[in-house]
C-alpha cells in the first residue's frame, strides 16, 4: 500500500493489521473498533523469485558490466 523510505518501513495490506478502538464522538454514538495496518520494517520483507516461486533471499551478480539481482535458493536471474 504505502513505501516510507525515509523511516525504512513498508506498509501492506492485510499485513501487520491491529484493532483501535475509538470512543463515540456524540452523545448517543456508539464506539467503534477501526483495523489499522502497522507499517513493518523494510528488512523483513522478501521477494517471490519467479522461477520458484518461493520467497527468498536477494543476490547480485556483476557480468559484462551489468549487475543483476538472482534468487539465492535456485541461482535464477530475475
Amino acid at each position: 500500500m504505502h513505501v516510507f523510505p525515509l523511516k525504512n518501513k513498508i506498509s501492506i495490506e492485510g499485513l501487520n493489521v491491529y484493532k483501535k478502538r475509538s470512543r463515540p464522538k456524540k452523545a448517543g454514538q456508539k464506539g467503534e473498533i477501526v483495523h489499522i495496518a502497522r507499517p513493518l520494517s523494510a528488512t523483513n520483507v522478501m521477494l517471490i523469485c519467479k522461477n520458484c516461486k518461493k520467497p527468498t533471499r536477494i543476490g547480485y551478480q556483476v557480468a559484462e558490466n551489468k549487475k543483476a539481482r538472482i534468487c539465492k535458493k535456485c541461482k535464477a536471474t530475475n
